[in-house]
């Protein structure tokens, strides 16, 4: 009898983790690595949210919690919502996860019958073709084009609908392009969705707070109430605040499907850390100005980021509006040489070829759905960018 699941023939490696292996082999091996790959704020958690997770362990905040989250953390997600949002959800509204994917994973694996479909635009974020695959339903990808700004259209989406679609999930700001979407783009988004009373958005808000140039967050409650209750939200604490390692995700949608969630999340982790859900708490009411500090930080870096690239005849790169995170396109480079002779047939061979001779670490975008491009990490030290930005120009400029 065979062992592992039929499933796993349908689910990648990531991407993100080959990458990964060949930097830590490379730093093994005393080389310098420049990584441009991780998707995390390189800033340290803020001492106020550490000292209230010190606290929550002298006072033995240790036990479990209710399996969907403490009721305090509860109510600063919902007071979250109210005061920035202008969004209200009851306590049965809200659920707390080990980090955001689990809340999109307890919500897919909830809901999807065999055969249902879920409309994802690409480029997207790695994990939400599998965990569709793996919840057993169809991941439907659509391809958004460069031109705009790797967005949902709405005739595309009105072509993507079918009786068995069942989710759209929409992600802005968006990893991995930094597409936001507009207020005028969500209610086009909505109108059609209007139509198809079946199918409900998952909307990933997780880079809520990365957003640059004073453009607004929207995210379609806000701009279409009626679908609140078509909706679920799913945001965290780990970008916004820097506490990727802490492992508290959050979702809100209606009370059915947030029970159904908590089912599911009770036959797998039960409740997220305590001592996580403690600083969480001190994370959404505590001080908020270093959001905007780290933000301008970003947009920085991001300025950066464009000037160098855009030196290279042969990458092409859209502003980003948000996250932390460009998508150029090599497509230009695509057949070139390297200086030994090596053929760039792929981004996959870009990234690697680019690792070897430079030192420089990016993530092929075929893993995001976007062939012939790559996704690049600014979160990291303005020096370094820079030094990594003008490698990456000079290894493009040098193929031929």
């Amino acid at each position: 009898m065979q062992l592992l699941s039929t499933k796993l023939n349908f689910v990648k490696t990531s991407a993100t983790a080959q990458i990964h292996n060949l930097i830590l082999k490379k730093q093994e091996a005393g080389e310098k690595v420049i990584n441009l790959s991780v998707g995390e704020p390189d800033f340290d958690t803020p001492q106020n949210i550490k000292n209230a997770a010190y606290n929550a362990i002298k006072s033995n905040n240790t036990k479990y919690t209710s399996t969907g989250g403490a009721k305090q953390l509860k109510l600063a997600i919902a007071n979250k919502f109210l005061n920035e949002n202008s969004l209200n959800y009851k306590m049965n509204e809200i659920i707390i996860s080990s980090g955001g994917k689990q809340v999109i994973f307890n919500a897919l694996l909830a809901t999807l019958n065999e055969n249902d479909e879920v409309i994802i635009p690409s480029p997207y974020w790695v994990s939400y073709p599998d965990m569709v695959t793996l919840c057993g339903g169809i991941p439907k990808i659509i391809q958004t084009k460069m031109e705009n700004n790797f967005k949902l259209s709405p005739d595309q989406l009105k072509e993507a609908i079918n009786l068995r679609t069942k989710w759209l999930i929409l992600n802005s700001p968006c990893n991995p392009s930094g597409s936001v979407y507009t207020k005028k783009e969500i209610v086009d988004l909505c109108q059609i969705l209007e139509r198809f009373p079946h199918v409900h958005v998952l909307s990933d808000d997780i880079y809520e707070h990365v957003i640059y140039q004073d453009l607004p967050f929207y995210n379609i409650p806000q701009v279409y109430p009626s679908f609140k209750s078509r909706t679920l939200l799913v945001n965290g604490v780990s970008k916004s605040y820097a506490m990727t390692g802490w492992r508290i995700g959050y979702g809100a949608g209606s009370q059915h499907l947030i029970n159904a969630m908590t089912t599911i999340q009770s036959q797998s982790t039960s409740n997220a850390s305590s001592v996580s859900q403690y600083a969480a708490i001190e994370a959404l009411q505590g001080d908020q100005e270093f959001i905007q500090n780290n933000k301008i930080i970003f947009q920085t870096r991001r300025d950066l980021m464009l000037k160098i690239l855009n030196q290279s005849d042969y990458i092409k790169v859209i502003k980003p509006m948000g996250s932390f995170y460009a998508l150029p396109s090599i497509r230009n480079l695509i057949g070139k040489l390297t200086p030994q002779k090596k053929i760039i047939s792929s981004d996959k061979d870009f990234v690697f070829e680019l690792l070897n001779e430079t030192g420089v670490a990016v993530v092929p975008g075929s893993a995001f759905g976007a062939e012939n491009t790559f996704r690049i990490s600014y979160a990291v030290e303005k020096n370094l960018l820079q030094e990594a930005c003008s490698l990456i120009t000079n290894f493009a400029n040098n193929l031929h």
